[in-house]
């Protein structure tokens, strides 16, 4: 009979998973490379966490729990925070270290990369845009605007976000890019009623 994992021991790798991909990516990620820098067999990797893919798949779950503890923390802190005023903080939090960048950088690579290379299910790769959509989303509605243009914001509000993630991983240009983030918050923090009606059915 098999062994199972143990949990504790697992976690641990986990997180050195996600700080291993964080640094070099999914698209190349091999397990050989990964197990030895870890300090652990390819035997090991796979009694863990199954397949690469599968391994790939927990690490990005993993890193968006990670990241939505840090959102937690300031929210518990400060429950009042607004959508605006939480963006500011990611573009802070962001800045602040290349470990937090590259986190950042992973889910945007993991959501953008061709499933041929990744091995990633549509699903997965889905959900590192549509969690934090989401979470925008139930955030804007939460400060009263109305679900139906919320949807819409957050999907604004989400694709600005990594733009300028992506711009700034190109660039480092952070002036220019923190008033840009400003240009857009200013936007949220006009509120519901200064967004322009939406428009009817729109021909895709």
């Amino acid at each position: 009979m098999a062994r199972p994992p143990n949990l504790d021991r697992r976690r641990e790798l986990l997180d050195r998973v996600v700080a291993y991909l964080a640094e070099h990516g999914v698209g190349q990620v091999a397990l050989r490379p990964l197990a030895a820098s870890l300090g652990i067999s390819v035997n090991g990797l796979i009694h863990h966490f199954g397949s690469k893919e599968e391994l790939v798949a927990t690490a990005l779950t993993r890193a968006a729990e990670q990241q939505a503890a840090i959102r937690d923390g300031w929210l518990e802190h400060q429950p009042g925070l607004s959508q605006a005023e939480l963006l500011r903080r990611w573009w802070r939090w962001i800045n602040a270290s290349s470990a937090n960048l590259a986190i950042v950088r992973l889910g945007i690579e993991a959501a953008a990369i061709d499933a041929t290379r990744s091995g990633l299910p549509g699903a997965v790769r889905a959900d590192q845009v549509s969690l934090w959509r989401s979470s925008i989303e139930r955030q804007l509605v939460a400060e009263g605007w109305a679900p139906e243009v919320a949807a819409i914001e957050a999907a604004l509000v989400k694709a600005m976000f990594t733009g300028l993630v992506v711009d700034l991983l190109a660039t480092g240009d952070r002036r220019r890019l923190t008033r840009a983030l400003e240009a857009g918050v200013a936007r949220i923090e006009s509120g519901p009623t200064a967004i322009a009606p939406l428009p009817g059915k729109v021909q895709l």
